[in-house]
C-alpha cells in the first residue's frame, strides 16, 4: 500500500515540475522575449555599423560605394530615359523644354538634398557615436520636413509657372511644352521628396544595396512607363512625366513598408515626428552646403539658358540639355564614390579615427579622377555618336557637339573637386563645405556668366563653366590638404580638438 502511495506521489510530482517549467518557460518568454529580439537585432544592426571603423578601407569603399554608384548611375540614366524618349517621340522643342525645365527641377533638389543629406550625414554620426535613440528621431524629422517642404514647393510654384518659365528662356514654341511637363511633376513634387529623403538616410543607416535597389526599381519603371505613356498612349511629353511620378511612387511604398518594420534599428514609431530643433537645426547646417549649391545652380542655369537663347535660340538650349545630361551621367559615378565615403568618413570621423577618414578620402579622389578623365576622352572622342543616341536632328546635333568639346576641356579635374567638397560635408563641416559649394558656382561661374556672353556671344556661355571648374579646384585643394595635414598630427596626438565649423 505505501509502495502504490509513493508511485501515485511521485507522478504527481513529476507530472507538476513539467506543468512548471511549461509555465515558467511561457511567463519568462512573454517578459523577455521582446526585449531578447530586440537587443539581437540591435546587436546585429551595430555589428553592421561596426565594420566602418574595423575592415579594410578598400573593400568597405567597394560595399559602400558600388551599390552608391550603381544607384547614382541609374538615376542619371533615369534622367537620360526622359531625354531620349522626348527627342525622339516629341522632338528637338521637347529637348528645349525639357532644359527649361532646369531651373525649376534644381530648386526642388536644393530643398531635397538640405533634408536628405544633411539627415545622412547626421545619422552616420549618430550611429557611430552609438545614439541610436536619436538617429531614430532624425527618421521622423525628415519624413515631416520633406512632407512639409514637398507641399509648399507646390503650392507656391504651380499658379506662376508660366511667369516662371518664360523668365527662365522659355519661347512660344517651347513654353506649352514645358509647361505640360511641369505641371505633372509639382504635383508629384512631395513623392519625389520623400523618395529621395528617405534613399538617403536608407544608405546611411547600413542599407546601401536596399537604397541602390530602391533607385534601379524606379528607373526600370521609369523605362517601361515611358515608351507606353509617349508613344503607345500618344501622351507626349505629358508621359515622361507621368512615368517619373509613378515609377517614384512605387519606390516609396517600398522604403515605407522597410521603416515601418519595428526589427529595423531605425523604423517609424511613436514619439519620432515631432520636429525637435537640435535636430533640423543640425540636418539644416550641414545640408545647407548641396542645398546651396543647387541654388547656385538654379541660378547658373537661369543665366546660361537666357544668355544661349539670346545668342543662339531655341537649340542652344536644347543643346545645353542634352551637354547637361550627359555630364551628369559622369558626374553621379563620382557622386556615388562620395555617397559610399560619406558613412564610412561620418563614422570613423564620429569614432575618431582619422587616419582611416583620410585613407577613404584619397582613395575615393583616385577613383573620381579616374571617372572624370574616361568622360573626357569619350566626349572628345565620340561626341558625334554619343549626341545620336538624344535626336537625329541635325540642327540640334551641331551645337550639341561643339558644347561638349567645351565643357569636357578640364573634366578630370572635376573629380577632385567634387570628392574633395564632399569631404567636409561628410565630416559635418558645414563652414568648409558652404563656402567651397559657393566658390564655383557663385564666385567664378556666375561672373564669368555675366561677363563672357556679350564678348563672345554663345562661346562665352560654354567656356565659362571649364574656367570656373579650374578656378574652384585650385581652392579646394588648399583647403582639402590643409585639412588632412590636420588630421595626421590628431592621429599622432591620439587627441582631437574640436574646430569651431
Amino acid at each position: 500500500m505505501f509502495q502504490q502511495y509513493f508511485i501515485l506521489i511521485k507522478s504527481f510530482l513529476y507530472s507538476f515540475r513539467f506543468q512548471f517549467c511549461n509555465f515558467a518557460a511561457s511567463f519568462y518568454q512573454k517578459l523577455f522575449g521582446n526585449r531578447i529580439q530586440r537587443y539581437k537585432i540591435m546587436t546585429q544592426q551595430d555589428n553592421s555599423s561596426l565594420i566602418l571603423g574595423t575592415k579594410p578601407i578598400g573593400k568597405l569603399l567597394a560595399q559602400y560605394a558600388i551599390p552608391a554608384i550603381i544607384a547614382m548611375t541609374a538615376s542619371s540614366l533615369y534622367n537620360m530615359a526622359d531625354s531620349i524618349f522626348i527627342g525622339h517621340g516629341v522632338g528637338s522643342l521637347g529637348i528645349s523644354a525639357l532644359a527649361l525645365t532646369f531651373p525649376i527641377m534644381n530648386l526642388a533638389a536644393a530643398f531635397g538634398s538640405l533634408i536628405g543629406v544633411g539627415a545622412a550625414t547626421l545619422v552616420s554620426v549618430k550611429l557611430g557615436q552609438k545614439d541610436y535613440n536619436t538617429a531614430n528621431k532624425i527618421l521622423g524629422n525628415v519624413l515631416i520636413l520633406n512632407i512639409l517642404i514637398g507641399i509648399c514647393f507646390s503650392i507656391l510654384s504651380l499658379p506662376f509657372l508660366d511667369d516662371i518659365l518664360y523668365f527662365f528662356g522659355a519661347s512660344k514654341d517651347t513654353l506649352p511644352y514645358a509647361r505640360d511637363y511641369m505641371e505633372i511633376i509639382l504635383y508629384g513634387n512631395v513623392i519625389t521628396h520623400m523618395y529621395l529623403g528617405l534613399n538617403a538616410v536608407l544608405r546611411s543607416s547600413g542599407y546601401p544595396k536596399m537604397a541602390m535597389n530602391t533607385t534601379l526599381l524606379s528607373v526600370v519603371i521609369n523605362c517601361a512607363l515611358n515608351p507606353i505613356f509617349i508613344f503607345t498612349l500618344d501622351w507626349g511629353i505629358k508621359g515622361a512625366a507621368w512615368a517619373t511620378v509613378i515609377s517614384q511612387g512605387i519606390s516609396l511604398i517600398w522604403q515605407i513598408v522597410h521603416f515601418s518594420s519595428p526589427k529595423q534599428l531605425l523604423h517609424f514609431r511613436k514619439g519620432i515626428y515631432k520636429l525637435k530643433k537640435d535636430i533640423v537645426k543640425g540636418i539644416i547646417s550641414i545640408g545647407m552646403s548641396p542645398f546651396l549649391m543647387n541654388i547656385c545652380s538654379f541660378l547658373v542655369i537661369i543665366l546660361i539658358n537666357r544668355g544661349l537663347k539670346y545668342h543662339g535660340g531655341d537649340m542652344a538650349i536644347g543643346a545645353y540639355g542634352l551637354v547637361n545630361r550627359i555630364s551628369a551621367l559622369f558626374v553621379m559615378v563620382i557622386m556615388g564614390f562620395t555617397q559610399g565615403m560619406q558613412p564610412i568618413v561620418g563614422y570613423n570621423f564620429g569614432a575618431r579615427k582619422f587616419d582611416r577618414v583620410t585613407e577613404v578620402t584619397k582613395l575615393t579622389i583616385w577613383w573620381g579622377i579616374g571617372v572624370a578623365t574616361f568622360g573626357f576622352l569619350i566626349c572628345q572622342l565620340f561626341p558625334e555618336i554619343i549626341v545620336r543616341v538624344f535626336t537625329s536632328e541635325q540642327e540640334l546635333i551641331e551645337p550639341s557637339v561643339y558644347g561638349l568639346h567645351i565643357i569636357f576641356a578640364l573634366f578630370p579635374i572635376v573629380g577632385f573637386q567634387i570628392v574633395a567638397t564632399n569631404f567636409f560635408q561628410s565630416l559635418g563641416m558645414a563652414k568648409k563645405a558652404i563656402f567651397l559649394s559657393l566658390t564655383r558656382q557663385l564666385i567664378f561661374l556666375i561672373p564669368c556668366l555675366l561677363i563672357l556672353p556679350p564678348i563672345f556671344g554663345t562661346l562665352g556661355v560654354w567656356i565659362s563653366i571649364p574656367i570656373a571648374d579650374f578656378a574652384a579646384t585650385i581652392l579646394t585643394a588648399i583647403l582639402f590638404f590643409n585639412q588632412v595635414k590636420k588630421f595626421k598630427q590628431m592621429s599622432l596626438n591620439s587627441l582631437y580638438i574640436p574646430e569651431n565649423t
